[in-house]
């Protein structure tokens, strides 16, 4: 009996029970559904969270995310997502950049443009990218742009487009905005008379311009400016449109306080350029109307050019000099740059500088930062200069090719009380062996 049993019981677990083909209907009813509902909440999202959402897809991605539905894609040509763009622009034969696509770009000019608010334009070396960046810039008509950058990659090929057609294209911006807050055009041929309109039209609302390099622009044009801009806080420039005159406009009671002055002094023809010099006075009108003022200067100049600098006491704070300066200049800073708060020296000739920069520690009281390329110190001279300077040395980059072991110190010796004096472990840098 028991070899011929047959257990009913397990043979009845292969086949479903009723309460089971009910519950297994169920989930074959509710699973659709429960999907289909997840993906109407994902259409459903409220615009400011897909907004959201969309702020941190790049462009491509973003595009494609508006064709997932309707809702997205309004979404999509929301205003607040187009205030801020940057039309990138290369030439894909010379260039491994992406470029934006010439049919959004068309798109953003027939629905976004009066949505445009914080615009640049980044463009190769090519001419014909530069021309192309003009060529959107004249169709910006119904804009109310507060920020513009136009921005050269490599070479600066703005300078290659016709100056007609540049102005042209910038002047249009200028009168349609009225509202331009900040202005980056260094290195293009912006002149005297497309600053006239710009001031025309956006008096009451500049507060930046950087246009170093830029060959058409005379002092009488910037001075222009800095007359009538009276809420102008950073200003970029080179030093030949630097003048007396220019500073005195930016100490008037009816300017706000300057907050950052930049002043790139670049010899054109190295050996033949004569460079002027400013009064003491002006500078001191400067400070005493704006106190807290950064100016900043970037030398690129022959050794022999130096003479008209500093020669009186200069208000100073950053100094960066990308080719060799002499001794004798050093020294002239030590004496005559109280307020210097960093000072960069990319190369210097054979000479040690140890009585520059003790003298530089000594009188500049404020110096946080200094950097130091192809120059020589000895390690006694550059321990002194540490001690001096104490803990206030935020910044501390000195090749160690620089540094000329002595009778005083060696280098082990160097890294040990430098960092004991800077309270923090400090070495030199090390030249890249590759």
């Amino acid at each position: 009996m028991k070899r011929g049993r047959v257990n009913i019981t397990s043979k009845c677990q292969g086949f479903p029970s009723a309460d089971g083909r009910i519950k297994r209907q169920k989930i074959g009813l509710l699973g659709p559904s429960l999907a289909q509902r997840r993906a109407e909440d994902w259409g459903n999202l409220p615009h400011h969270v897909v907004l959201q959402i969309f702020q941190y897809l790049s462009l491509v991605d973003r595009a494609r995310a508006s064709s997932v539905c309707r809702r997205w894609n309004e979404v999509f040509h929301i205003p607040d997502l187009w205030r801020r763009f940057e039309f990138e622009l290369n030439q894909p034969a010379t260039s491994y950049l992406k470029s934006t696509h010439p049919d959004l770009i068309q798109q953003i000019i027939k629905r976004h443009a009066q949505h445009l608010q914080y615009v640049s334009f980044k463009v190769d070396s090519c001419t014909e990218s530069a021309e192309a960046a003009c060529n959107i810039l004249s169709q910006l008509v119904n804009c109310t742009i507060k920020t513009l950058g136009l921005i050269s990659t490599a070479r600066p090929s703005f300078m290659d487009v016709s100056q007609s057609h540049f102005v042209s294209a910038l002047t249009v911006v200028f009168v349609n905005s009225k509202s331009l807050s900040s202005i980056k055009i260094d290195d293009t041929p912006v002149d005297d008379p497309s600053l006239k309109v710009l001031v025309a039209n956006n008096s009451d609302t500049l507060k930046l311009l950087k246009m170093s390099s830029c060959p058409h622009v005379s002092p009488a044009g910037i001075l222009c400016v800095a007359d009538q801009c009276h809420g102008l806080r950073e200003l970029a420039l080179n030093y030949h449109l630097l003048s007396d005159e220019l500073l005195l406009a930016l100490s008037s009671e009816k300017h706000v306080h300057l907050e950052h002055l930049r002043i790139d002094v670049v010899s054109e023809n190295p050996g033949q350029t004569r460079f002027h010099s400013i009064k003491r006075s002006s500078w001191e009108a400067l400070i005493a109307h704006s106190p807290k003022v950064n100016i900043v200067m970037y030398f690129f100049l022959e050794e022999e050019e130096f003479d008209p600098f500093f020669n009186e006491e200069t208000p100073v704070t950053h100094l960066y000099f990308g080719r060799a300066v002499s001794k004798d200049m050093l020294g002239r800073i030590g004496l005559n740059c109280p307020r210097l708060v960093e000072l960069v020296v990319c190369a210097n000739g054979l000479e040690p500088l140890d009585e520059e920069l003790i003298r530089i520690a000594e009188r500049c009281k404020s110096l946080t930062a200094i950097g130091l390329g192809e120059c020589e110190v000895t390690c006694s001279g550059f321990m002194e200069f540490v001690k001096k300077c104490g803990g206030r040395l935020t910044q501390l980059s000195i090749m160690e090719e620089v540094l000329i072991p002595d009778n005083g110190y060696n280098m082990e010796q160097v890294h040990s009380e430098v960092s004991k004096h800077l309270g923090r472990l400090w070495y030199p840098d090390m030249m890249p062996t590759w």
